[in-house]
């Protein structure tokens, strides 16, 4: 199992395909496996990197000290650990704001920064949301029952007009050996509730952003705002799992704006 030791955390990851390094960081309640769809697309042409950020996945202590600066902290010690050499970096959601920071903290590190489903942008909605589904998870209630009330915020209309989708989802998920628990839930919606964006002015490595149409955890027009003149592309019929309701047009959209600079930045 690969791992890296990092300030008293055993670091989880998986890295597989080949070509130039990717960095793909998950977003909230999700690890290294959420790029499922996404994996079998990119192998061909990159070596994928696949972090489970603290408080997910195999990475332990689940409760070991966690913010954005620690997530981003941790990503740059684990690619200065694999030696690949500056990497493109794909942050969804959560993983976005992570790869924003990293791209700060240490530029050295970041050739491009795709956001998927991202922005620096901090919605009070969004930690209330995440809270209320905590408490849900925390009482009595069916375990599938705070799922059923996420999916919504997830996935796109169509993904509920396929019979049997959500709850097929949701037997998966709760069937996931490495599922993130209530208590490590709880100190990851923490380091969301303590994050400050960055300002995309700070960062000097070329950004895009790959934004939903129907988003409803990171809508579209409240990202374009923060976003200001980014190359930014609006994946139709899609989510804030916008991976999972359009891995093909995700994985262009990445490819080809990687294209684009990779002679030049290597």
């Amino acid at each position: 199992m690969p791992i890296i030791e990092q300030n008293g955390v055993n670091l989880h990851y998986e890295v597989s395909g080949d070509g130039p390094a990717l960095l793909l960081i998950a977003g909230m309640m999700s690890d290294s496996a959420s790029w499922a769809p996404l994996v079998p697309i990119l192998e061909p042409h990159f070596t994928v990197i696949r972090p489970d950020n603290r408080t997910t996945g195999r990475t332990v202590p689940l409760n070991a000290p966690a913010s954005i600066d620690i997530f981003a902290a941790d990503c740059a010690a684990l690619l200065g650990h694999l030696d690949l050499g500056p990497a493109h970096v794909m942050g969804h959601s959560l993983g976005g704001m992570i790869g924003m920071r990293l791209a700060f903290i240490a530029p050295e590190r970041v050739k491009t920064l795709t956001l998927a489903a991202s922005a620096p942008l901090r919605l009070e909605r969004n930690v209330a949301l995440f809270k209320s589904l905590l408490a849900i998870r925390q009482s009595n209630a069916a375990p599938d029952v705070w799922l059923s009330a996420l999916f919504p915020w997830l996935f796109a209309p169509s993904f509920f007009e396929i019979k049997g989708a959500a709850a097929q989802a949701a037997t998966l998920s709760l069937a996931y050996p490495f599922a993130q628990s209530a208590k490590a839930m709880a100190h990851q919606i923490g380091a969301l509730d303590g994050y400050v964006p960055d300002a995309i002015a700070d960062l000097h490595c070329p950004i895009q952003a790959l934004l939903a149409r129907d988003d409803l955890l990171m809508p579209a027009d409240l990202a374009q705002e923060t976003l200001g003149d980014l190359p930014t592309h609006l994946v139709p019929d899609a989510g804030h799992s916008i991976h999972w309701d359009a891995p093909d047009a995700v994985a262009s959209h990445l490819q080809e704006f990687i294209a684009r600079f990779e002679e030049t930045l290597t």
